[in-house]
C-alpha cells in the first residue's frame, strides 16, 4: 500500500467516471478521498468500502431489468454524478453513477475513514472520531459527511461533493472482497463477491468477515 497523500491531490473528472468497469471502480476509489462542503463547513473521508451495482443485468440492482423510476432515473445518467436514495426511511444512502449515460451502474460507499472536518463529523453522529461507528457502513458515512437527499444527482466534479485522488492505493492481496450486505432477495446475484473493503481497517461495515 502506498498511504503517503500527495503534495497535489486531483480531482477526479468525468472521464474517470465513465469507465464501463464498474468493478474496477469500486476497488479502485478504495483510498480515494470522498469530500462535502456545506454551508462553508469541510469534511471528507478516505473510501474504505465500496459495493458494485451492474445495473439492468444485477438483480441486486435497483435498475435491474431496465426498471426507471423518479427514484433510479439518476442512474442512468452518465458517470459522474451522486445517486442518494433513504433506505428504510431512515439512512441517506450515497452511489457514485458510473459508466456511459443509458448503463445504470452504480457503486455504494459503504464506510469512510474521517479525514478532515472531525469535529463536525462528531456533532452530525452524536459520536467520538476515534470510534469507527462514526462512519462504518452506508448510513453512518453518509451521515457524518452530511449527505442528504438534497445531494442526488450532483455533479460529482463541482464544490459541494467531490471526489480526490490522493495517492493512495492498495494492492490485490490488500482488498477483501465478499458478497454484498442486504441483498438476499437478489437470489444468485446476493453470492457475487462485489463488497470490497481494505484488509484490516476498522472502518468497516458488520459484519466484516473475510
Amino acid at each position: 500500500m502506498s498511504a503517503s497523500p500527495k503534495n497535489n491531490p486531483e480531482k477526479l473528472q468525468f472521464s474517470y467516471y465513465q469507465n464501463q468497469d464498474v468493478l474496477f471502480l469500486a476497488k479502485d476509489l478504495l483510498g480515494k478521498v470522498l469530500f462535502t462542503q456545506i454551508n462553508g463547513e469541510l469534511t471528507a473521508g478516505i473510501i474504505t468500502e465500496t459495493e458494485a451495482y451492474f445495473g439492468v443485468t444485477d438483480k441486486a440492482s435497483h435498475a435491474y431489468g431496465g426498471k426507471r423510476t423518479n427514484r433510479t432515473e439518476t442512474m442512468y445518467s452518465e458517470g459522474g454524478v451522486s445517486y442518494v436514495y433513504l433506505c428504510y426511511g431512515i439512512h441517506h444512502l450515497f452511489n457514485v453513477v458510473t459508466s456511459v449515460a443509458g448503463e445504470p451502474h452504480a457503486i455504494l460507499i459503504r464506510s469512510i475513514e474521517p479525514f478532515i472536518g472531525k469535529d463536525i463529523m462528531e456533532i452530525r453522529r452524536k459520536i467520538p472520531s476515534t470510534k469507527a461507528a462514526i462512519s462504518s457502513g452506508p448510513g453512518s458515512a453518509a451521515k457524518a459527511l452530511g449527505i442528504d437527499r438534497s445531494f442526488n444527482q450532483k455533479d460529482l466534479t463541482g464544490e459541494e461533493i467531490w471526489i480526490e485522488n490522493h495517492g493512495i492505493r492498495y494492492n490485490t492481496h490488500e482488498i477483501v472482497s465478499t458478497p454484498r450486505i442486504g441483498v438476499a432477495y437478489a437470489q444468485e446475484d446476493s453470492l457475487l463477491p462485489w463488497r470490497f473493503f481494505i484488509k484490516g481497517t476498522k472502518y468497516v461495515s458488520k459484519p466484516n468477515k473475510i
